[in-house]
């Protein structure tokens, strides 16, 4: 895949503002900053709802079946050219895409710069509450977008497997999978964390940042509940390297099911997950 595959820029989405096709859907975390503002015409994308209700884990992906209906109900179909943005941090964004992707769907987009860069290239904002007509969405897995922990586990002597921790050097210091490696997801974002980063950074930057994992045939990347790690994930798909998947449960489920574990012991459950 290419950088345009996975990202669309505020100026070319100004464009589309209005085609019947695009469906445009607000994944931040919470809805609250949804009812303040956003895109026109814009739905919230709740994660829960393309979550298990039953696992005792955050953000874990729903059933095959399940999903693809959850996402035809949120009005989307194969044909939708769907849009996914994020106000403050991209990688609520990046794990909409790629549950989506991961369903079978070949047109959706993470919008570069989220809701600030659309207002920074002129974009206009709205308060309604918006909600798509149900469609039909006929699904398509890709099964090997998602690692589940006993492939994790199997892949920790495997030398042609790259597993990959996405959160900042001091939780990869607290508690880790045994034998992964360290790249936080905020090195290939640009912006002020405290004002928000909505960016990834320019293709040829994340390639050099993510070279040595690039190296090996398969990547796992993992965070603390399977939203940061979307965000590596999708950068190593921008690059060229198809053969990569998010652990889904990531470190919430390996350190409650008592997987082995390294580190210092002082893990801090990052708020990004």
């Amino acid at each position: 895949m290419e950088r345009k595959d996975i990202l669309i820029e505020a100026d070319e989405l100004l464009k589309k503002i209005g085609d019947k096709n695009l469906r445009i859907f607000d994944a931040t975390i919470t809805d609250d900053v949804y009812l303040q503002r956003h895109i026109p015409g814009a739905v919230y994308f709740d994660h829960e709802r393309f979550s298990d209700p039953d696992s005792p884990h955050t953000c874990t992906i729903l059933s095959e079946a399940r999903l693809v209906e959850a996402i035809g109900k949120a009005g989307i179909s194969n044909d939708s050219e769907v849009v996914v943005y994020a106000c403050g941090m991209i990688p609520y964004a990046m794990r909409a895409w790629w549950v989506l992707r991961y369903a079978g769907h070949n047109n959706v987009r993470v919008l570069n710069g989220g809701l600030t860069g659309w207002i920074k290239a002129g974009g206009g904002t709205e308060q309604a509450l918006n909600q798509y007509e149900p469609s039909v969405f006929a699904g398509s897995i890709r099964r090997g977008m998602f690692a589940d922990k006993e492939e994790v586990a199997a892949s920790i002597d495997d030398g042609k497997i790259a597993i990959v921790n996405v959160l900042p050097p001091v939780s990869y210091e607290g508690a880790r999978i045994p034998g992964s490696v360290n790249l936080s997801c905020m090195d290939l974002m640009e912006g002020d964390f405290t004002q928000g980063m909505d960016y990834l950074q320019p293709v040829d930057q994340i390639a050099t940042r993510i070279a040595e994992t690039a190296k090996y045939n398969r990547i796992i990347t993992y965070c603390g509940g399977g939203i940061a790690a979307a965000v590596n994930a999708a950068a190593h798909l921008m690059t060229g390297h198809e053969n990569v998947a998010v652990y889904d449960g990531s470190l919430y489920e390996w350190l409650a099911e008592g997987m082995p574990v390294e580190g210092n012991g002082k893990w801090e459950i990052w708020k990004m997950q």
